[in-house]
């Protein structure tokens, strides 16, 4: 039995089953024993590869949307320029690298990260320099703030209930680590988000992401600015979607603790909070709406690449991409046909 596995299992022992966005939290993010502790997650030789691993365009047409909202917004002549989650630094590098173009947006962007792990701090330093890292976006200096989260919400600790016909109950970890149900409990906020929902169904809630998204949208409401988040999901969807990953293939949730990446699908619609207004299309349709085609030209031999973002068979549908800004923004930039 694995250390991390034994202290799962005496939780359970003593406190009884273990809701599920506390062993999530155990197993991604334990001091000494979690995965992003001890585990090297990105690229062919980790778990899984993002999209800035697979290519530069990615990260370079990002810096470019946000260096146009920047200038649609006034070029505040400062702000936060804020990656949430950043792995090993590529995407902001790439970032940073094309708005090096714009000498005014750089001289006026105050670089943070957030990041939790010591570890990956490290990585993104080398890869970056001497940057800015925060743990709480309360941490973030005062001034309007634009973000990107490249598969950041799907990691978050999430907490999973089924509709039954008497109210709800909470799908828990419990001992031997397999699956039971808590009693039924009356949960009038599901009720009310989930109406209709048939008998049987489950749905997830991520407080977390929920808290996260309500801080960033707050500010962009109230300074301007505005966000971008990239991740696998739909806008509105329900059913259990938790997922283990190690060695870029899927494996059993319960098996390999903090040895394999543990992840959900991001409901996209629960970032959205008020005072922003949004767009919501495919990483497909995004990438070639702000003009991937026209770089892999110029680049030349990134045909492979360009496949494997915005091929609805690859990348292109499965992940999505959602802006928010503030509410009395028009058509925003790259979602044009699709908001």
């Amino acid at each position: 039995m694995s250390a991390l596995k034994s202290i799962v299992e005496a939780e359970i022992k003593a406190s009884g089953p273990m809701r599920l966005d506390r062993y999530m939290d155990l197993c991604l993010s334990h001091p000494e024993h979690g995965y992003y502790q001890q585990r090297q997650p990105f690229g062919a030789a980790g778990d899984f590869t993002t999209a800035p691993e697979i290519s530069q365009m990615f990260g370079e047409l990002i810096g470019l949307w946000l260096m146009h909202m920047w200038q649609e917004a006034g070029a505040p002549k400062r702000f936060v320029l804020l990656e949430l989650g950043p792995g090993r630094g590529t995407l902001m590098a790439d970032i940073l690298r094309v708005a090096k173009l714009a000498p005014d947006f750089m001289a006026a962007a105050e670089v943070c990260l957030l990041e939790s792990s010591p570890r990956l701090r490290e990585v993104q330093r080398q890869t970056l320099g001497d940057v800015r890292h925060i743990e709480r976006l309360e941490s973030l200096p005062e001034a309007p703030i634009f973000a990107v989260a490249n598969e950041f919400f799907d990691a978050l600790p999430i907490r999973q209930f089924v509709k039954n016909d008497f109210g709800w109950q909470e799908r828990l970890v419990g001992a031997g680590l397999v699956w039971v149900l808590s009693e039924t409990v009356q949960r009038p906020d599901l009720d009310t988000e989930f109406a209709g929902l048939e008998t049987g169904r489950i749905v997830e809630v991520n407080a977390a992401a929920r808290a996260i998204s309500g801080v960033i949208t707050k500010r962009i409401s109230k300074m301007g600015g505005a966000a971008l988040v990239v991740d696998y999901g739909s806008f509105d969807g329900v059913g259990d979607t938790f997922q283990a990953v190690r060695g870029h293939k899927m494996v059993d949730v319960f098996t390999h603790l903090g040895e394999a990446d543990l992840t959900a699908h991001v409901r996209f619609k629960d970032l959205v909070q008020n005072g922003v207004a949004h767009g919501f299309a495919t990483q497909g349709a995004f990438l070639q709406n702000v003009g991937i085609a026209a770089r892999a030209q110029a680049l030349g031999g990134a045909e492979a690449a360009l496949h494997r973002l915005v091929s609805a068979s690859e990348m292109g549908e499965l992940f999505k991409v959602l802006a928010m800004v503030p509410d009395s923004y028009g058509v925003i930039a790259g979602f044009e046909n699709d908001t």
